[in-house]
């Protein structure tokens, strides 16, 4: 099947075939036609199998035709994420260029006066995190209801964020007719319950099982004490072919630190957590996708719908606490067809969380035979323990070593003289003791403080 057999426009396809495409992925090849007759549509698909070109592609010629209004868009996109919303503009910036449509980012982390700027003009298509239009709207600086597509993606992350009462207040302020479009890799029952609610007899399309894996990618776990975590992580960058790699940490301060411990070792490494703002986010991202860095270390921000070419490599640094975000980040190897590896590093508190992962994708993680490999080699000296106490002891040696040399280097006439053995100490008298007894003076003689002035003859 072709991009054309599907009912785009010509000047659609186009575009599509300038960007390099010519063959539909199962996902699009199922919901392009449906979207394009304006029904509703559930659509169940793993990462990197082309979602987001499934709804952009049918948007743009639906979109065609009509008229913009300022503060009125007239489609809405909700993404989870900031760098979602800027890789879904991205797609309608490239496929969008033989039409005339106007489109607009809504998202934290930049100036809103742009963004409020820009809905006054007028968009066809509105992108949007649900926290950053929320207080659009109570701010009475958008209106939705000119909006008459409306597209979740994502949804399964949006719920694992906390959004879901968010979009249903805005699927409410909504108008009752429209077109509305579910994307997500699983169905959990709060999907399902929302799905029930605001989608009007939807076409479901499941391009392969709820929460499965690809079989593009090649799985691995590794059994490794915690605070070897790190040695294991250098040996498989070092020594397993690695191209690019995305490492992913639960917590934002261990990204930070192994970004830092991995660019010690001489690796080319960036990171990107919540803490940093868009434009530092943006800035890492297109470092990597540039090949300037070939290694980034990332928190679960990054690991829904990113879609950086080349990635062989993906690095559990800790098992996920969210079974949902194992499918995700691995997703970002093995994507369009090409091969991946995705290593999980497991330490003994990793268990419960690898238990639930391996329920939820239905299979058990093949172990890699590292252990045995550092059994046989044995293990380096633990970062830290280099770090740690080791650190402060030798660095505390270092520094008297240091001082010894100057002292060595200092020229003689610097030095100070040393205090000649004939010469003594004053003795220092002993202090008296407010509790101890004070003998009695003699009757008559002076046993205050004694004036300097007295000491003076006056002749």
């Amino acid at each position: 099947m072709k991009f054309a057999d599907l009912g785009l426009s010509q000047e659609l396809l186009q575009s599509v075939e300038a960007a390099g495409y010519d063959e539909p992925t199962p996902i699009q090849a199922q919901a392009i036609p449906s979207v394009l007759m304006m029904r509703d549509l559930i659509g169940i698909a793993q990462t990197g199998t082309g979602k987001t070109a499934s709804f952009v592609l049918p948007m743009i010629d639906i979109l065609a035709h009509g008229r913009r209004r300022a503060r009125m868009p007239r489609s809405l996109i909700l993404e989870p994420t900031r760098e979602l919303a800027a890789q879904v503009a991205e797609n309608f910036e490239k496929y969008g260029t033989n039409h005339d449509l106007k489109m607009a980012l809504l998202i934290g982390g930049v100036q809103m006066a742009d963004q409020v700027k820009a809905l006054d003009e007028g968009v066809d298509v509105l992108i949007a995190t649900p926290g950053r239009l929320m207080d659009l709207f109570e701010r009475g600086k958008i209106l939705l209801t000119g909006c008459d597509l409306l597209v979740i993606d994502e949804a399964d992350r949006m719920l694992d964020m906390g959004f879901i009462p968010d979009i249903e207040t805005i699927c409410e302020k909504l108008p009752t007719q429209r077109q509305t479009l579910l994307f997500s890799a699983t169905m959990p029952p709060p999907i399902k319950k929302l799905a029930d609610r605001f989608l009007t007899n939807p076409k479901n399309i499941e391009v392969s099982r709820a929460a499965s894996t690809n079989e593009n990618i090649e799985q691995f776990k590794i059994e490794v004490p915690a605070r070897k975590k790190r040695e294991a992580l250098r040996w498989i960058l070092e020594n397993d072919n690695v191209n690019t790699a995305i490492i992913f940490a639960n917590r934002k301060t261990t990204v930070r630190e192994l970004n830092k411990s991995l660019q010690r070792h001489g690796f080319k490494t960036g990171e990107i957590h919540g803490d940093m703002d868009q434009p530092a986010r943006l800035a890492e991202l297109a470092m990597f996708k540039e090949g300037k860095i070939n290694i980034l270390a990332a928190s679960d921000v990054a690991a829904r719908g990113l879609d950086v070419k080349g990635v062989s490599h993906v690095v559990n640094f800790d098992c996920p606490w969210h079974p949902d975000d194992y499918v995700h980040r691995i997703g970002r190897t093995g994507r369009a067809g090409a091969k991946g590896r995705a290593f999980t590093l497991i330490a003994p508190d990793d268990a419960e969380a690898l238990d639930n992962v391996e329920k939820l994708t239905g299979a058990k993680l093949p172990a890699f035979d590292f252990k045995a490999h550092f059994e046989k080699h044995g293990y380096p000296e633990s970062e830290e323990q280099q770090e740690e106490k080791p650190a402060r002891r030798s660095r505390s040696r270092r520094d008297d070593e240091e001082e010894r040399e100057e002292r060595e280097d200092r020229p003689r006439q610097d030095r100070k003289p040393r205090r000649e053995r004939g010469d003594k100490k004053p003795e220092r008298q002993p202090r008296q003791r407010r509790d101890e007894p004070v003998e009695p003076s003699e009757p008559g003689v002076w046993n205050g403080p004694v004036p300097e002035f007295l000491g003076v003859s006056a002749l």
